[in-house]
């Protein structure tokens, strides 16, 4: 207990999911619904005189301004010539941004931040501060991550680049006083605490004020900070979700551990594009950048297979082209499963029921799989086509022809819907070499095809499904 003398202390009751606070204990949090997340914290409410604050580093009193008086340009950024970070945070890193980087534990978030802030050590100082690991262990990842080749000397270190070890919040502004970084990288928030508060580090109040606190002194200083997350079972992030609001930018480091891809999502962004994503890939020396993803997921796919189909998925503004396989059983017990990986189950069962009831495919009886090859997580509508091409084509036991691309959401009838920025995903087919797409059928004229592709507009699944399986009665006219 970190009680300061003559401090008063009030018990409280904290969400831990939205981070409602309620003075009396409740079983469910009356604001989000959620059962059993309220946590007792005892807080100390110290004397102003003995609260460690950061506003003594702040530039002084603020003073309201007129909007053309500001200097300065909206689009001024730190450079960053590791272009996939640079693309998810809209082009580079604004000075005075507050940055989250959540993800799983191992997932690379620590080594990903360290080779940003190697990168920017030239140009800027760095302060890089661990609650988890020692500075020793941070300088052997530092050596593992530099190019192979290079001079590791001492005198050819970056020099820019400044590591302590410490968790306490007073102890890190001390430091940042004294050093005034350009950049400061904390690993991790929930390692943090201010040690006027009662409640120990990783609190929902912990969290919450100190991350505050480093807003308010990024914001006065100009400093970027970034800020590594911890997330929970469910793969949210943990503490309240108060702490998604104070920072400009949350990324969310994505990836199947057994997978060597990494997928660097933003979900918020106030200075660049939302749902953006850079793809890595895991290797010994470090995150290594994927400038042309879907030629990387396409790599080892093999032609003429049954029960392999390429979507089209957008992420962010970024088209990529992944491999949905599909693979249908004989189940062996009562009730048939649908296992999915890299869709979501509600899409796998209704694209089953479409396929059952308006196609003719029995698969009553049938075991079905669907995976995304590369660990790749497809969360909108547009890869109902090809989910469902990949199936029937298992099922049939016919392949799919192996230059066609399948881009369309599947309605309950049976029909095609249109998805948005077809012009870009049918672009980046073509890019690839792919000849064909076969696409949901146009019911207003609007801009011509891309050119180098040929576009086969069909109405419903069944003319979609005949247009694509090789050894089918019939393809639908192309466009």
């Amino acid at each position: 207990m970190r009680r300061g003398p003559m401090a008063k202390t009030h018990t409280q009751y904290v969400c831990q999911q939205c981070g409602r606070i309620t003075a009396r204990e409740m079983g469910r949090c009356p604001k989000c619904g959620a059962w059993n997340s309220m946590v007792e914290e005892v807080v100390a409410v110290a004397s102003p005189s003995k609260s460690v604050s950061g506003r003594s580093l702040l530039t002084g009193a603020s003073t309201p301004r007129r909007l053309d008086e500001i200097t300065g340009d909206v689009d001024e950024r730190m450079p960053l010539s590791i272009s996939e970070f640079a693309r998810v945070l809209g082009g580079g890193v604004v000075p005075g941004s507050v940055v989250l980087i959540s993800g799983d534990p191992g997932i690379g978030k620590s080594t990903l931040l360290l080779q940003v802030a190697l990168e920017m050590s030239t140009n800027t100082e760095v302060l890089y501060v661990s609650g988890e690991e020692s500075e020793r262990q941070i300088k052997m990842r530092a050596l593992r991550l530099l190019q192979p080749g290079e001079d590791h000397s001492p005198a050819k270190m970056p020099g820019g680049l400044l590591l302590v070890t410490e968790t306490s919040l007073a102890a890190i502004l001390e430091h940042i006083s004294a050093l005034h970084p350009g950049v400061l990288v904390l690993d991790s928030i929930q390692t943090t605490y201010m040690p006027e508060l009662e409640s120990s580090a990783g609190s929902v109040t912990q969290v919450r004020e100190c991350a505050s606190r480093l807003r308010e002194l990024a914001k006065a200083s100009g400093m970027a900070v970034f800020l590594i997350g911890h997330v929970t079972k469910e793969g949210a992030i943990a503490g309240p979700r108060v702490l998604e609001h104070i920072v400009d930018t949350v990324l969310y480091l994505e990836g199947d551990r057994f997978q060597s891809y990494r997928l660097l999502r933003s979900v918020k962004n106030r200075f660049g594009a939302t749902s953006e994503v850079g793809v890595f890939e895991m290797r010994e020396r470090g995150m290594v950048e994927v400038l042309n993803p879907s030629e990387a997921f396409l790599a080892e796919r093999m032609i003429n297979t049954p029960g392999s189909a390429i979507a089209v998925t957008m992420e962010g503004t970024r088209p990529l082209l992944v491999e949905v396989q599909g693979l249908t059983s004989p189940t062996a017990f009562g009730n048939p499963r649908r296992t999915p990986n890299g869709v979501d189950l509600n899409r796998l069962l209704l694209v089953s029921a479409v396929l059952t009831r308006r196609v003719g495919v029995r698969l009553g009886e049938q075991d079905i799989f669907v995976n995304v090859v590369g660990g790749v997580q497809i969360d909108e509508p547009a890869a109902d086509l090809a989910m469902a091409a990949a199936i029937t084509s298992s099922m049939r036991d016919l392949p799919l022809r192996a230059d066609t691309v399948l881009i369309g959401e599947v309605g309950l009838s049976g029909e095609l819907r249109m998805v948005g920025q077809m012009p870009a995903r049918l672009n980046e087919a073509a890019k690839l070499g792919f000849k064909t797409a076969i696409v949901p059928r146009r019911l207003r004229q609007g801009e011509p095809w891309p050119k180098g592709i040929t576009v086969i507009e069909a109405r419903s699944l069944r003319q979609a499904l005949e247009s694509a399986l090789v050894g089918s009665e019939k393809p639908a006219d192309p466009a």
